[in-house]
């Protein structure tokens, strides 16, 4: 894609679809009524008008080769536009690698089922957070995916290892800034393997790298279907002598809004984790 080809396709993209394209490009897939809720909430008397524009800018934007819907619904075909999952299509990446000045592309095919679950309720956090700071409940100073969000460590084996969150975030409230690291938990993995998640925080978090940087370790929360899951999450947590518990916080999806806003019933403290 060349320059001109560029300023041609801009000047056909308002500033909303272009955000659409970047919320697409930052969490690889987002469905409908996602899109609804982070570009469309405004300026619609009713959620089924702003559900009707949200589906006119994505056809228009998909008649383009600039979005892509996935072949399998979420929920099925009874659930309407609603199910539609996107992601970018071929011309989308062009243009926004080109815009970001990125050379190395990136391939998207139709994903698996539990990928596709996965991304989106990680998505669905983030546009929890869009719509806390925009009711201005807190303000959300940043939010990094992935892969922006994963960090690189040396371990003290001396080998180098990854740990590979679901989202970063940073939020204020008042005169305070609170660091999170979350795990979007679908309930499909054996308590273990959180566990040793939990533990690999615990390794990067005693290298001290971003308590050098920002003062603070983030707050480790995950974040589950329902109390079954949190109870199971934390007795596993509890029981393994070589892990810090209360360094870990699991919340259901509804109390999600309720640990950003603080009110949760066992909140992290405010820059909280290991100094």
């Amino acid at each position: 894609m060349t320059s001109n080809d560029v300023a041609s396709l801009l000047l056909r993209l308002s500033e909303r679809d272009l955000a659409v394209l970047e919320s697409l490009r930052a969490h690889r897939l987002l469905g409908t009524a996602q899109i609804r809720r982070l570009h469309f909430a405004e300026g619609h008397a009713t959620v089924t008008a702003a559900s009707g524009a949200t589906m006119r800018v994505l056809t228009r934007l998909e008649s383009h080769g600039l979005v892509a819907r996935l072949t399998r619904r979420i929920g099925g075909v009874r659930s309407g536009s609603s199910g539609i999952v996107w992601q970018l299509a071929a011309t989308g990446e062009r243009l926004l690698r080109t815009v970001h000045g990125e050379k190395k592309r990136r391939r998207y095919v139709e994903p698996s089922l539990a990928f596709t679950a996965h991304t989106l309720a990680v998505a669905e956090l983030a546009v929890q957070l869009h719509e806390i700071a925009g009711a201005g409940a807190v303000e959300v100073l940043g939010v990094e995916t992935e892969p922006s969000c994963w960090r690189s460590f040396v371990n003290p084996h001396g080998t180098l290892e990854w740990l590979k969150p679901d989202l970063y975030v940073i939020t204020a409230s008042g005169d305070y800034e609170d660091h999170w690291f979350f795990e979007a938990d679908r309930a499909t993995e054996h308590p273990t393997v959180v566990v040793r998640k939990a533990k690999t925080y615990q390794r990067y978090a005693a290298t001290g790298a971003h308590q050098a940087r920002h003062g603070l370790f983030p707050a480790v929360s995950w974040v589950v279907p329902d109390t079954a899951r949190r109870r199971a999450l934390e007795a596993a947590l509890s029981a393994d002598t070589g892990v810090q518990p209360e360094l870990f916080r699991v919340v259901t999806v509804d109390e999600f809004r309720g640990l950003i806003l603080g009110d949760h019933a066992d909140p992290p403290p405010k820059g909280s984790g290991p100094p």
